[in-house]
């Protein structure tokens, strides 16, 4: 075992159940040292140009970095790479929770997976060995069932599961892997990929306690955290509300997308009505009794921020079980202001349902504001719905069509293929469709993070809130008597930014803004660091402590700068293959109804996106990142910087 890493890569060929394992070396590691870099490189080399992503041929990547499993918060994450169903490109996702420290304590730094089994099979990984075992009895079983009937048939209540649910089944394209029934490799159609490969689960346990090189440095780090946290008001709020207290943030800043976007704000008591101190009073597990804190918050391993939701309420006399977990700000977007419902029970619900079936609620709930709007629009009639009035609001008529979609019944069989597939086999409603790439763009708003929408075009795997730090983060305001103290300023300093600029500017400075801060967060989806625990502004942890635990962890000489390398290759790699896919500047475009439809009410009432300055801000990106300007493409001299000369041997660039 190296130090951090276990030194061991298993490879899984589903087609002959076979399974073999790797012992990459040291200098492998050093460049792919983890999470979506490890997963791109396979991805790269084992899965041939062109193919469609469901074709078996498609390479799924489960891969680990070296801080996972040490006793720090905000280091138990893992990435799931693969060839995307839904954009065609490049597949990223991030989960949290115990499976991923738990991989590593059972042997490994990563899985790799090929072929597709004839039978449905779960891999039952345990302290080093690996075995396909059967699935069948798991096939059409909800989420939680299937984690009890795993842990029962492998006698160990401490096995960790990641999984499919019945859409991963059924190829939804947005089905989701889910670990503890309630954390989501969520984006990207991940789980379909896994679905059609007759993968039903990955069980894992182990006892193999990962080895820093300097354990003195990790115990150091784990004390900073509940130091910091009193002083780190917004992630004490993230604790304490989770996600979710963005809600009335955003309507106030007339960002919070209602109606399928047409809006940027609900009303006041609307908005209230399902927000996180909402959420927080009202339906976490003891609220009743004022236990919310004790009882309707988790974690993952060894995090002290505990921003998971654990929700126990009712919903028309539906049980919402607390193995479920709980609503995030985006599943409240999408299934509560997407939709114009108001109704926290029945978002909360819908939450559920999401859970169970295993689908990225983002682009679900995306999906069913879109049919709502071409049901409002005239576009979808009630023959089209099987009967059901997709009314803006109607929260019944919209948990009955999450229902048939997690299902595909009826017009769920075509919702569930995304709003962008659904427009085209429907024939209509593209020009309510809001998508990059063909994925849903999640409940942050370009009209008021201008800098985010340049990131939700360019992003390699389709819009994505969190590849770069929002505007917000780099106002004037901030930085107005402000100590020099972890943060905002000290934090941004550190990867070279100190000149804040407005929000809804769009100038070199945004740009660098939001390049240096997407190299930052790449790096977090590298190393395996959650992106609400390290980052460059309002995090608990630093830039610079991002090098430190990984120099701690493995004995490696790290910086800053090396962290920020370690961003820029993977970013670089990932745009690669998507060339190599097919994928060039045209594909890196915002959905058309934000240019020409303006929003209604609120600080944003007319306000619509200027086509001109996000053409003009990608051209200063692309240089900035050193990317040809008329493909997006990265240049040959740019790959070769980053240690990917071999890339662009393979392009002929």
């Amino acid at each position: 075992m190296r130090h951090g890493f276990t030194g061991k890569v298993l490879h899984v060929d589903l087609t002959r159940h076979q399974l073999t394992i790797e012992e990459p070396d040291e200098a492998f590691y050093r460049l792919y040292p983890g999470g979506s870099l490890m997963g791109l490189y396979y991805l790269w080399h084992n899965t041939p140009p062109g193919i469609d992503a469901l074709d078996p041929r498609n390479t799924l990547t489960f891969a680990l970095s070296a801080p996972t499993g040490l006793p720090v918060s905000g280091q138990s994450r893992c990435t799931a790479t693969c060839k995307s169903p839904t954009t065609q490109g490049v597949a990223d996702s991030q989960a949290g929770g115990f499976w991923p420290a738990e991989l590593k304590f059972a042997g490994f730094d990563a899985i790799v997976i090929r072929g597709a089994s004839a039978t449905p099979v779960y891999l039952w990984i345990h302290n080093g060995e690996a075995e396909l075992r059967d699935a069948a009895h798991l096939w059409g079983h909800f989420t939680h069932d299937v984690d009890t009937m795993l842990k029962h048939e492998l006698g160990d209540a401490k096995i960790e599961i990641a999984q499919i649910g019945p859409a991963g089944e059924k190829l939804s394209m947005f089905a989701a892997v889910m670990s503890m029934s309630n954390r989501a490799w969520g984006r990207t159609g991940i789980g379909a990929v896994m679905g059609s490969k007759n993968l039903r689960a990955i069980a894992v346990r182990g006892t193999q306690q990962p080895q820093p090189a300097d354990k003195k440095a990790v115990v150091a780090l784990s004390r900073r955290g509940p130091k910091l946290m009193p002083e780190r008001r917004d992630v004490e709020s993230l604790g304490r509300y989770g996600t979710a207290d963005a809600v009335m943030g955003q309507e106030g800043a007339g960002g919070l997308p209602t109606r399928n976007w047409d809006s940027g704000v609900m009303d006041i008591a609307a908005a209230e009505a399902i927000s996180g101190e909402r959420l927080y009073l009202d339906l976490l597990r003891g609220a009743a009794d004022g236990a919310q804190d004790k009882l309707g918050r988790d974690t993952c391993y060894a995090c002290i921020v505990r921003c998971k939701r654990v929700v126990e309420a009712e919903y028309r006399d539906n049980l919402i079980a607390p193995a479920y977990g709980g609503p995030e700000y985006e599943t409240i977007s999408t299934f509560g202001s997407y939709c114009g419902v108001s109704d926290l029970h029945a978002i909360s619900y819908a939450n559920q349902l999401c859970n169970m079936y295993g689908v990225d609620s983002i682009s679900c709930g995306a999906t069913l504001s879109w049919a709502m709007e071409c049901f409002e629009q005239g576009v979808l009639t009630l023959e089209d719905t099987d009967g059901i009035a997709l009314n803006y609001g109607d929260a019944e008529a919209m948990i009955a069509m999450l229902e048939k979609t997690l299902r595909r019944e009826g017009l769920g069989d075509v919702l569930a293929e995304g709003s962008a597939r659904a427009a085209e086999r429907l024939g209509r409603g593209h020009d309510y469709v809001l998508t990059v790439k063909g994925q849903e763009i999640p409940a942050h708003m370009p009209h008021v993070k201008r800098s985010l929408g340049l990131i939700y075009a360019v992003n390699p795997f389709g819009a994505d809130h969190q590849s770069s730090e929002h505007d917000p983060m780099y106002h004037p305001k901030l930085y107005e008597g402000k100590p020099e103290a972890p943060g905002y300023k000290r934090y941004l300093a550190q990867i070279g930014l100190t000149t804040p600029t407005a929000p809804k500017a769009m100038n070199p400075e945004k740009v660098e803004f939001a390049l240096l801060t997407q190299y930052n967060y790449s790096a977090a989806d590298v190393l395996g660091y959650c992106q609400f625990v390290f980052g460059p502004s309002w995090q608990l942890y630093g830039p610079q402590d991002m090098a430190d635990l990984l120099a701690a962890a493995t004995g490696w000489d790290m910086d800053v700068d090396d962290v920020q390398a370690i961003g820029r290759r993977r970013l670089n790699l990932m745009r690669a293959y998507n060339a190599r896919e097919g994928l060039t500047r045209d594909h890196d475009t915002l959905p058309k109804k934000l240019f020409t439809h303006p929003l209604s009410g609120g600080r944003t009432d007319g306000m619509t996106l200027d086509a001109a300055e996000l053409d003009m801000a990608l051209t200063m990106y692309f240089e900035l990142a050193g990317w040809d300007v008329e493909t997006g493409t990265p240049r040959r001299a740019t790959l070769e910087e980053v240690g990917l000369g071999w890339v662009a041997d393979e392009l002929a660039l």
